[in-house]
């Protein structure tokens, strides 16, 4: 059983400690007054808070390049995982990605003594963020041969972000036989390596991609468009190369690891035909407002060369996942006293199917435990239809809730994935946090009164859309709070306006702000429950 809850105090100190998290916030923000919380929900809190650490901790760029790259300094042989390369003052590199800036460092300790030149493309403002806090190993040699380009503000491409793609490819082009090209790719590659086939425009290219996300588009669909319609993604990247030898290692952020999916698969030959995009597109309603230079494009994709070219001369490894992320925040449970249970690595579907979906969990795990209240069938039947729905193929739902129909303490259940967000309105968030948002809604309506349940989603980046925060932290209690500060939950919804729900919320006591952290591996979701 987990231990009693620390003070208010203790826990600030907790917190403050914290390794790579580069904005912990102060007591009186994350807690509020030590009046206003049970002492089993600052207990869960708490204890969420460690696992989350745990799983972001577990995936930060230096442990994970460590595991598959080993130099032998006599030979100058690079060993990637079974594979040996020749190094001889011949390795170049280039990256694009929220966790970049940390795998380059990481790399160039490793290798800088056969680094030529290195481009990678960052998002807009880390290099500062690392520099005030304490991930200075997150930060590249002050008299580095790797060139940084900052862009893609808010996970947008731009035109620093293009012209980062288009440095890329340059040095790509330039490489020979005798060369071997590193490729470091993680989350966020998509929106920081834009290079539209012309004459598509990048604000065009934009627009369009703005229009499927929030229309409610799967990151596939996104980056099955992206391909079709640019110079260095789906397998693009790999062909400028040639005839170099390419090892792209990547950190997955996409459900189940497609590695042609990733970035939008800049080193995987294209499998994606041009009806492909088309029936994305139909799905959306969106072929009839294309611009003529989209329909060109795609209208010349299939007997273009372009995507066609094999690429038989690269390497790709996936070196860390959400499954990875997921492991660790189990074991970190599994120490605080709780029966852990993963339930699925690929959870995606709108967030409303899945915020009801963990209501129906919540209410038939304390169902089953329960002496006082008659099980039936109608809610796990109808929970079993979410898991279909939402194509959860890695979850049986029959045989986690028997794992914890013997449960004698409190229960955690973790998941990892990418839920989308159908927008409807003007307001500010993310979908970690809008999907909090509704759990605490389903959660306020149902029957687990004699238990404590705390839920959290948290995007691994430490940033949940355009927000400063990575997610957000709801108990049952929360539209009683709203209530009391007059806040319209419902309102705030229907405006896609979380962010600044919770943060008008007890001075934003909800939020999970960890600041950048320097790597992604999608969302984690943890479901905290404990007899009171």
């Amino acid at each position: 059983m987990p231990g009693p809850a620390k003070s208010g105090l203790d826990m600030a100190a907790t917190l403050r400690i914290l390794p790579g998290f580069a904005r912990a916030r102060p007591t009186a923000v994350l807690w509020g007054s030590p009046a206003s919380w049970s002492t089993s929900n600052v207990a869960l809190v708490e204890h969420a808070w460690k696992m989350f650490e745990g799983a972001v901790g577990v995936v930060m760029p230096g442990p994970m390049l460590h595991r598959v790259l080993a130099l032998d300094t006599e030979t100058g042989q690079l060993k990637v995982r079974d594979r040996n390369f020749q190094l001889h003052h011949n390795l170049y590199l280039v990256g694009f990605g929220k966790a970049v800036l940390g795998m380059a460092a990481v790399t160039e300790e490793l290798l800088s003594e056969h680094l030529v030149q290195g481009v990678i493309s960052v998002p807009k403002g880390i290099q500062e963020a690392m520099e005030h806090t304490d991930m200075k190993e997150m930060l590249l040699k002050p008299n580095s041969c790797i060139q940084v380009f900052e862009g893609a503000k808010d996970n947008l491409p731009d035109g620093n972000a293009q012209q980062a793609a288009l440095a890329i490819r340059d040095l790509a082009e330039k490489l020979t036989a005798d060369d071997l090209l590193l490729v470091l790719i993680s989350g966020g590659g998509s929106a920081l390596l834009p290079a539209p086939i012309p004459p598509v425009t990048l604000e065009e290219k934009q627009l369009l991609t703005k229009m499927l996300a929030a229309s409610g588009a799967t990151i596939q669909e996104l980056n099955t468009i992206r391909k079709a319609l640019s110079q260095l993604k789906g397998g693009g990247l790999a062909r400028a190369a040639y005839p170099a030898q390419v090892v792209s290692l990547i950190l997955s952020d996409v459900v189940g690891d497609p590695v042609d999916i990733i970035a939008s698969g800049p080193t995987v030959a294209s499998n994606h035909t041009v009806q492909d995009c088309l029936h994305i597109l139909s799905r959306y309603d969106l072929r009839g407002v294309l611009p003529r230079s989209i329909k060109t494009v795609l209208s010349r994709a299939d007997s273009d060369p372009h995507g066609r070219s094999g690429c038989g001369h690269v390497l790709n490894v996936i070196i860390g996942s959400n499954s990875l992320a997921l492991a660790e925040a189990q074991r970190r449970a599994e120490a605080l006293g709780y029966q852990a249970l993963v339930l699925s690595r690929v959870m995606q579907g709108e967030v409303r199917r899945v915020a009801r979906f963990y209501r129906l969990l919540a209410q038939a795990v304390c169902v089953r435990l329960s002496s006082k209240v008659m099980r039936t069938n109608k809610e796990e039947d109808e929970l079993q239809d979410l898991v279909e729905e939402l194509q959860l193929s890695d979850l049986n739902l029959e045989e986690v809730l028997e794992a914890v129909e013997g449960a004698k303490g409190p229960v955690c259940f973790l998941a990892g994935g990418e839920p989308t967000v159908r927008l409807q309105g003007s307001g500010k968030g993310g979908r970690n946090q809008e999907l909090a948002l509704r759990v605490a809604v389903e959660l306020s309506g149902s029957t687990i009164s004699d238990w404590g349940a705390l839920f959290l989603s948290g995007g691994t980046d430490g940033q949940d859309g355009p927000t400063e925060a990575a997610g957000a932290w709801v108990t049952p209690g929360l539209a009683t709070e709203a209530a009391v500060e007059d806040l319209d939950i419902m309102a705030s919804l229907a405006n896609n306006d979380s962010n600044t729900f919770f943060r008008h919320l007890k001075g934003g006591v909800h939020l999970l702000c960890t600041g950048l952290t320097g790597t992604n591996v999608m969302d984690i979701h943890l479901l905290l429950l404990r007899p009171c």
